[in-house]
């Protein structure tokens, strides 16, 4: 019941916007005089990114409860902190461009959740397979995203090189800790769903 209780306040405090990085903001160069199109352009694109890291939370508060071991549910919590940064870097940069979040959160997050619940229930190997075949698709969404960003744009593209390179360690993480190693029909299935995420919190 305390996990439940923790879990909501914290579920509350993701899709209200409410987040705190313990890392600085991994962008030092000065704002880039960006024209209209432009700045609309990188808002959508953090805003996908913003939704991204709420979905990240969902899966490993579902996952982290549905956890058999303490060991993992300790790795999928360490993994979820930080993922609050890249969560708080993304409301910093959206409010810097003078742009909100998606409003579909609270429904990104419940289907996320029920989906990392479900995963923690097959084991945990399962599950940290689940975190390593996530985090490569989110590596490969965030490549398109950098390359895809304005080109004067230096302080959104900062802050998403550090959240692929935390990514990645965690997908390489779960892997040394035991995960299966997802086929690739299984991927290109969760890829198609994430599309579906991308598409739509771009303009909402």
């Amino acid at each position: 019941m305390d996990q439940l209780v923790i879990g909501f306040d914290r579920a509350l405090r993701t899709v209200a916007g409410e987040n705190h990085a313990a890392r600085p903001l991994p962008a030092d160069a000065p704002p880039a005089d960006l024209s209209e199109s432009e700045r609309a352009h990188a808002a959508g694109l953090m805003r996908v990114n913003h939704m991204g890291e709420v979905c990240a939370q969902a899966l490993y508060d579902g996952q982290a409860l549905m956890a058999r071991s303490d060991a993992v549910r300790a790795q999928l919590r360490s993994a979820a902190r930080e993922e609050t940064d890249h969560l708080a870097w993304c409301e910093t940069r959206l409010k810097e461009l003078d742009a909100a979040p998606s409003r579909l959160g609270p429904l990104f997050y419940g289907a996320s959740f029920a989906m990392g619940a479900a995963t923690a229930l097959l084991g945990d190997r399962a599950s940290l397979g689940f975190v390593e075949a996530t985090e490569d698709l989110v590596c490969q969404h965030l490549d398109e995203h950098l390359q895809r960003l304005p080109a004067d744009d230096e302080r959104s593209r900062s802050i998403l090189a550090q959240m692929r390179d935390d990514e990645a360690r965690h997908g390489a993480e779960a892997l040394q800790a035991g995960g299966a190693v997802f086929p690739a029909p299984v991927k290109g299935l969760m890829r198609l769903a994430a599309q579906v995420m991308t598409r739509t919190t771009y303009h909402l």
